[in-house]
């Protein structure tokens, strides 16, 4: 009977799209003043499995202590240093060189740290002649308005800087043989931080934790108040007062500047007045400039402390993040992931900038043009508004 044949129902059927997956290239950095990497083995794995191919320089991990194979076991290419240039999308957080820069496909993008005082007039030209979307990544914002990449490099520059003191501080041989927090009946050390912002944070947060006397100086009394919050009443709060200013580094055996509202300097009066063998640390935004009348040791340097004469006089240490690259590497794998997600979802990279306003704030030179006042400034030319080629293109 004919309501016995069984009668065909619909169903759903799974649709794929098929669609290009972008290509990242991790060239090797051999810019001296860094030693950080934007990827470890795992997130390269992780960015694969959502469709990207990733392609790495040999050998261009060594310097956080990962080999190829380690990179290989994950699903990353093996490559010399042009087929990586030649990717949709470089990551390298140095400023570029021109000569890497021609090597760079036209029209692609390149993920790097800004640094506008270390930017080659030649390479952003070159960049220009290219048409290459330039991001850099320590200004992206989050729907928060948040900066995730400075943020967390900011925090591994406090942290890093209180671990060195404590380590220098101890050596018997350079330093002093003394603890950072002391033990009973034995005063501890004192650690002046300038600033109070996230690297000032966590660095006053390390020291406390190892029982120093932590003195944080700020001219910003809102962020001081939000610090001391933060931190609890461990800390001694001050506005940056001349008096007590000169008598706290009189008297501190470790000194850790961060960025300011103000830009901060020890003059060399006030270098002459603080102690011998005193441990001081610039992580502001122009490194090495906070102590101008120190010898400065770049912890960038592998073998910086080894080859530096004697840590006994007052030495100023820079690119404390470098000596800790395989934890900034880690830190900045998570960041990068959700960076990448975010373009893929946005279904490339043109519509990410029109519509993440935090990637348009990032970004320094857009198909030919500066849309960075900073990175114009630093070479001498005119920036434009890139929301006017967003909103034509």
């Amino acid at each position: 009977m004919l309501q016995d044949i069984p009668t065909p129902q619909e169903q759903q059927q799974e649709t794929y799209t098929s669609h290009r997956g972008f290509t990242i290239g991790l060239p090797a950095c051999d810019y001296p003043c860094e030693r950080r990497f934007p990827l470890t083995p795992e997130a390269a794995g992780q960015l694969i499995e959502r469709g990207f191919r990733v392609k790495m320089q040999e050998n261009a991990a060594q310097c956080i202590n990962y080999t190829d194979n380690s990179y290989m076991r994950a699903g990353v290419e093996i490559v010399t240093r042009d087929e990586a240039l030649r990717s949709d999308i470089v990551i390298h957080l140095a400023p570029m060189t021109a000569t890497d820069v021609k090597k760079m496909r036209r029209g692609a993008m390149l993920l790097t740290l800004l640094k506008p005082s270390d930017q080659h007039k030649d390479a952003i030209r070159e960049l220009l002649h290219r048409h290459i979307i330039s991001i850099a990544v320590d200004l992206v914002e989050d729907s928060c308005g948040c900066t995730p990449f400075a943020d967390i490099l900011a925090e591994i520059d406090g942290r890093a800087s209180i671990a060195m003191a404590s380590s220098l501080l101890a050596d018997s041989t350079r330093g002093k043989g003394i603890l950072l927090g002391g033990v009973a009946g034995i005063i501890p050390c004192e650690t002046l931080i300038i600033g109070s912002g996230i690297a000032a944070c966590a660095a006053a947060r390390s020291a406390i934790g190892l029982g120093a006397t932590v003195r944080m100086y700020d001219n910003d009394v809102y962020s001081l108040r939000r610090a001391q919050q933060e931190l609890g009443p461990w800390i001694i709060t001050s506005a940056l007062h001349p008096r007590t200013l000169e008598n706290a580094l009189r008297s501190a055996d470790v000194v850790v500047v961060t960025p300011t509202r103000e830009p901060f300097a020890v003059t060399r009066e006030l270098t002459e007045i603080m102690k011998q063998g005193v441990l001081a640390f610039d992580l502001s935004s122009d490194t090495g400039a906070a102590f101008p009348a120190m010898m400065s040791v770049d912890l960038a340097g592998v073998f910086a402390i080894r080859n530096s004469a004697s840590i006994r006089d007052r030495v100023c240490f820079t690119h404390a993040g470098c000596a800790v690259a395989r934890t900034a590497a880690m830190a900045l794998s998570n960041t990068f992931l959700t960076l990448m997600s975010s373009i893929v979802s946005c279904e490339g990279v043109s519509n990410a900038l029109k519509l993440l306003p935090g990637m348009q704030k990032a970004t320094f030179t857009f198909f030919g043009r500066i849309v960075n006042p900073q990175i114009a400034r630093a070479i001498g030319m005119r920036s434009v508004d890139i929301s006017i080629y967003l909103t034509l293109s």
